[in-house]
């Protein structure tokens, strides 16, 4: 499968590129340096070419652990995803689009909202159908039957401004008439890939508070790659 990945070089976007190079999948990821693509070598003194930028430039990058890479796996798109032009590039020919891009508050506001109108465009321009998104469940924890009255009040206030920006980019690719699964994930925590968690419409399990950056990764991959939760909202939780 041809996939475009935005967001690669991000906490759980390492992770999703190393599961599509495990899965042999031909990988279009967008960075601006490549060097910080999360990557890691068998030998840290060694460096493998695996991909190249929009110059036509080798970049070097390191070896994921375990499986071997197919040689020309991963190509390098040296760029920013708030640029239209390079969001094409990246996008151009893709079977499925995965964004693991997360709000950046008072960094980069509307960060989120902006990359969802510039990989939609992009996506109904070149024909791509799939896309699947990280979101927060938190944005909509006022909306949750089972949050707390006080959980309500504080965590919006607290988050005001990301949480904003994951609306806005959720309503823009609701809007979008692709066939997207927006990833709800709850607290993000470290921790290796396990495959058990619990998952719920809409809003987090009951109980439900915390996911791995490897497991919302997994979650990912699956559902592209076995096609369900198709314009569905699906919440992650252990």
């Amino acid at each position: 499968m041809r996939i475009a990945l935005f967001g690669g070089t991000g906490r759980i976007g390492s992770h999703v590129l190393g599961w599509a190079l495990e899965g042999g999948h031909q990988v279009t990821v967008l960075a601006r340096d490549p060097r910080e693509l999360g990557i890691l070598a068998r030998d840290p003194g060694e460096l493998t070419v695996l991909a190249s930028d929009s110059a036509g430039l080798a970049v070097p990058c390191r070896e994921p652990a375990g499986p071997a890479v197919p040689a020309g796996a991963v190509t390098v798109v040296t760029g920013d995803v708030t640029d239209p032009a390079a969001v094409r590039e990246v996008v151009d020919g893709a079977d499925a689009v995965l964004s693991a891009l997360g709000p950046r508050g008072a960094r980069t506001p509307g960060l989120l909202g902006t990359a969802a109108r510039n990989i939609t465009t992009a996506m109904t321009a070149s024909g791509a159908r799939r896309l699947v998104c990280v979101s927060a469940a938190g944005a909509f924890i006022q909306a949750d039957p089972d949050a707390g009255a006080l959980v309500k009040m504080i965590v919006p206030r607290i988050w005001a401004t990301p949480f904003a920006d994951v609306r806005d980019m959720e309503a823009v690719v609701a809007a979008s008439g692709l066939d997207w699964t927006m990833v709800r994930a709850t607290r993000l925590v470290d921790g290796a890939r396990t495959g058990r968690y619990r998952v719920r419409p809409d809003f987090p399990p009951a109980g439900g508070r915390k996911i791995s950056r490897a497991d919302v990764a997994g979650f990912m991959g699956a559902v592209v790659t076995e096609g369900n939760w198709v314009r569905a909202r699906p919440a992650l939780a252990y």
